[in-house]
């Protein structure tokens, strides 16, 4: 493992915010880094105002971590990629702050979600925060597009023991029921910026979900996959309204639905060579 700078932390703190002595709780934002060069110092400027920012990288062959040890950010390489999870969990061992927010290199944090960020981490309240993405791709942005994706990214550091899940992986809290609170400001994703960075995401997800899937003991095929595909584009382009945001609202939703798609069909015909440790 290399660790390279330490410019940015927080004071160890135990969470205790029973009255007004209690020292202010306190924030890490948790970076998954590989190959991110062209848009890290971006999403670490969006994060700047955190108590620590930590990055864990996976092995980047671009500038990624040499740009974060510049932006003054804590830098730990980790190249034996062993799924999301792993990688989140490796995160949190360097985690020092009070509440903890995960946040993806192609993401940036907007002023209203800061604002947000920074009152639920001075409530001290013993819950979990959901976000919305604004969603950009193709250099646009899909302005009338309404995504309905509520991601958990905001935690209280003491309630979050784990995370388990080859992708889209799942926080195991220390407690349940949690209250889950839904953040009105939203993260600006900059999702897919070209058609061949569209193909190669496509790739890795629908072979990830498909290793997924075959965990769980289920069963692919061309004509699932065609279900599966044709309903997440119409719900995405018709539901979600992506019919109204041109050529790159339509490239969006397709490359979604191919996704869904292949993910049924590598579930068919790959199934004895899907790996869940296929980096990102």
């Amino acid at each position: 493992m290399l660790n390279f700078s330490h410019a940015k932390t927080a004071q160890t703190r135990q969470p205790s915010y029973a009255d007004e002595s209690s020292p202010a709780p306190t924030l890490t934002i948790a970076i998954l880094t590989r190959n991110e060069a062209h848009h890290i110092a971006a999403c670490l400027h969006s994060a700047a105002f955190a108590d620590q920012v930590v990055v864990v990288d996976s092995g980047s062959t671009d500038n990624t971590r040499e740009i974060a040890q510049a932006e003054g950010v804590e830098v730990y390489n980790y190249p034996d990629w062993q799924g999301f999870a792993v990688q989140r969990n490796r995160l949190l061992q360097h985690v020092r702050s009070d509440y903890v927010f995960f946040l993806d290199a192609d993401e940036l944090i907007t002023p209203e979600l800061q604002d947000e960020l920074q009152a639920a981490v001075r409530s001290g309240k013993r819950a979990v925060w959901k976000v919305q993405w604004r969603m950009v791709a193709f250099q646009h942005e899909l302005k009338y597009f309404h995504s309905e994706a509520k991601i958990e990214r905001l935690f209280r550091r003491d309630m979050l023991r784990e995370f388990t899940g080859v992708v889209h992986e799942q926080a195991i809290l220390t407690m349940e029921p949690t209250p889950r609170i839904l953040l009105t400001g939203r993260l600006l994703h900059y999702s897919r910026e070209t058609v061949r960075g569209s193909l190669e995401k496509l790739t890795q997800y629908a072979m990830l979900g498909a290793a997924k899937r075959s965990e769980k003991g289920k069963h692919g095929g061309v004509l699932r996959g065609l279900l599966s595909g044709s309903s997440m584009f119409l719900r995405l382009y018709i539901g979600q309204r992506g019919i109204l945001c041109g050529g790159p609202g339509f490239l969006y939703c397709f490359m979604v639905g191919l996704e869904g798609f292949f993910r049924y069909a590598a579930l068919a015909y790959d199934r004895d060579s899907l790996r869940t440790d296929i980096p990102r």
